[in-house]
């Protein structure tokens, strides 16, 4: 008698490389992350930003288009590329811990009391990692599928949000950050798909 199990390989899509039908694969699931950072604010006891982290988005690169006029026709090459700004909402606990980091971050980029801007981005960029783990917790420690590693990172904007009788959600901040590059890494911390190590060539346009 057939296994019932051996049904569930036939649970996806036939590719065009393989002869048959193979088992669909584990996805990443969006509820299993962590975010770090590093030099923020007042660059001790971070862990607790990443203990409040509600949602975060992940890195979004938009490349700018160059358009090539020829005889009847146009090609479109890609230019200069920018990186979008990233979202990310922390829930404002109440020891303070939250908006103090938060607040330090701000006064490194300018000192709002005596309205002196930093010297340099140096002096207050800090760095974000966007991890993807597995489920693992407490003496199964999690494993990380991708990590997205953000340098540059300074706050374009902090929305302190909305305080509401009529609610009982908590109190959130929800911050913009710019940052200057992102470089993506496998669970093994090998570079992986963006920053990962692909051929050159130099060769001529080919158009069909």
């Amino acid at each position: 008698m057939p296994s019932a199990s051996a049904t569930l390989q036939n649970l996806s899509v036939v590719t065009p490389e393989g002869v048959g039908n193979d088992r669909l694969l584990m996805p990443k699931l969006q509820y299993r992350f962590r975010i770090t950072f590093s030099n923020f604010g007042l660059n001790s006891d971070l862990g607790v930003l990443t203990r409040q982290v509600v949602d975060c988005a992940r890195p979004q690169v938009q490349f700018d288009e160059i358009t090539l006029n020829v005889y009847n026709s146009r090609v479109y090459l890609a230019g200069k590329h920018t990186w979008q700004t990233l979202a990310i909402n922390l829930r404002d606990d109440a020891t303070g811990a939250i908006q103090k980091q938060v607040g330090a971050q701000l006064q490194k980029q300018l000192d709002f009391y005596q309205q002196a801007s930093a010297v340099s981005g140096g002096d207050y960029k800090f760095d974000t990692n966007i991890q993807i783990l597995d489920g693992g917790n407490g003496a199964d420690a999690p494993t990380v599928l991708e990590d997205w590693a953000l340098s540059g990172c300074f706050l374009q904007q902090a929305n302190y949000q909305t305080l509401n009788y009529g609610t009982s959600d908590a109190v959130t901040i929800a911050l913009t950050i710019r940052y200057d590059n992102a470089i993506q890494y496998d669970g093994g911390g090998t570079l992986a798909g963006v920053g990962g190590p692909v051929g050159r060539g130099a060769s001529d346009i080919q158009i069909a």
